[in-house]
């Protein structure tokens, strides 16, 4: 990927439905907030220069952010306005990366990935904008994807405002875009407040560029889970069985031998050698390293452990040790 790159990640979300202290970017997935899993993508697809918009309860977010082994610039969102709105506190942000590709996502859709995020904008190629679509069974409540001449985007058009034609279209908005940055600053200087609710939509921003004459293009991710996301508890469960049943996938592909899967969690930084077998009511997290030919479980707890070859645990805790 070019490397004259940045990101804005939003993650101004209160998530009132989670019923939590938290703001909706810190609910966690297999034991990581959300906006970890986005910004672990964003830099593995080889962007480093992060800016988060915070919002509402953005102490903790702040604070998490801190905690993190690099740096994140961190820009506070004091009113919500819309998503238009929320790039706007970054305009410090976007006027230092005049003549590059900014990348805009948010915190609290944990499944974009980096391959996604590359494909994309090998297929921007540093144009005016690229909206990052998905394919979906149930579209409701989406704003539906309207194409012309291949991968031209026309017009994205939301669930209330949809005909019945256009609500039978899967491919959906996921809310990711890649756009050049000066097209960016100069369509935020345009949009409108929406009059219905008195905010500003980054997607505005993607129709002021098109009318410039600049391509404006949508790429369909492969990845379906792109644009979930989670408004209350019972969306975060379902996010997180998804997750770990592809972890799980990923691990039984390596040679791990999981024969009943039940209760069996492992975290997405876990590594585990062939030949290794995980027995029911499981959980492995954290920087944990198995070898090969150990027996794990039933019944443990590991995080953070190094165990080596030949070894049996079950029906233990585990924190920060080496067998």
């Amino acid at each position: 990927m070019n490397t004259n790159t940045s990101a804005i990640i939003l993650a101004g979300g209160e998530g009132k439905r989670m019923n939590s202290k938290l703001p909706k970017a810190l609910a966690e997935v297999i034991f990581k907030p959300m906006i970890k899993w986005v910004i672990d993508s964003v830099r593995e697809a080889g962007i480093n220069d992060i800016c988060v918009v915070t919002g509402s309860k953005h102490e903790f977010l702040e604070n998490y952010l801190d905690t993190l082994p690099f740096e994140t610039e961190k820009v506070f969102q004091s009113e919500r306005l819309g998503t238009g709105h929320a790039v706007m506190q970054a305009r410090d942000f976007l006027e230092r990366h005049k003549g590059s590709n900014l990348l805009v996502l948010n915190g609290d859709a944990p499944f974009i990935n980096a391959d996604t995020i590359k494909e994309a904008f090998a297929l921007h190629n540093c144009n005016g904008c690229t909206v990052v679509s998905a394919e979906i069974e149930n579209p409701t409540g989406y704003g539906r994807i309207i194409r012309e001449n291949g991968d031209m985007l026309k017009a994205i058009v939301e669930e209330k405002e949809a005909d019945n034609e256009i609500r039978k279209i899967k491919e959906v908005n996921s809310g990711v875009y890649w756009f050049e940055v000066n097209s960016l600053i100069e369509a935020l200087s345009k949009i409108k407040k929406s009059a219905k609710t008195g905010e500003y939509y980054i997607t505005d921003t993607i129709f002021e560029i098109k009318k410039t004459g600049k391509n404006v293009l949508a790429y369909k991710a492969k990845n379906a889970d792109s644009v979930l996301g989670a408004n209350d508890c019972l969306q975060l469960s379902q996010l997180n069985e998804i997750a770990r049943k592809r972890i799980l996938q990923k691990h039984l592909k390596n040679g791990v031998n999981i024969p009943c899967t039940d209760g069996v969690i492992i975290g997405t930084d876990v590594q585990i050698e062939p030949n290794t077998t995980i027995l029911p009511s499981s959980v492995i997290l954290g920087n944990t390293k198995i070898g090969s030919f150990c027996f794990i479980g039933p019944s443990a707890f590991i995080e953070n452990c190094n165990i080596s070859d030949n070894t049996h645990a079950g029906n233990l805790c585990l924190k920060s040790k080496n067998l």
